[in-house]
């Protein structure tokens, strides 16, 4: 009597997690048309240490990958 008592607990616990599978909504996007719906982006020099010194931080990234070449590195 215990073994059909445990084997039908186990045939509705399968029973119950195969119909939640099942319940899955459609994931639609809503576009609206010329309307960006992402969080507004600053540029990236917009921030310290540059304050919108768009040209320092030009030279700051050249600098950087200068220093990131493996080439470059090896004949300074």
């Amino acid at each position: 009597m215990t073994t059909r008592i445990a084997l039908l607990a186990a045939a509705a616990a399968l029973l119950a997690l195969g119909v939640a599978g099942c319940g899955e909504r459609p994931q639609v996007i809503n576009y609206k048309q010329g309307k960006y719906q992402g969080k507004p982006d600053t540029p990236a020099f917009a921030n310290a240490p540059f304050n919108g010194n768009k040209q320092q931080w030009e030279n700051e990234i050249d600098n950087r990958a200068h220093y990131q070449n493996e080439y470059v590195r090896l004949r300074d």
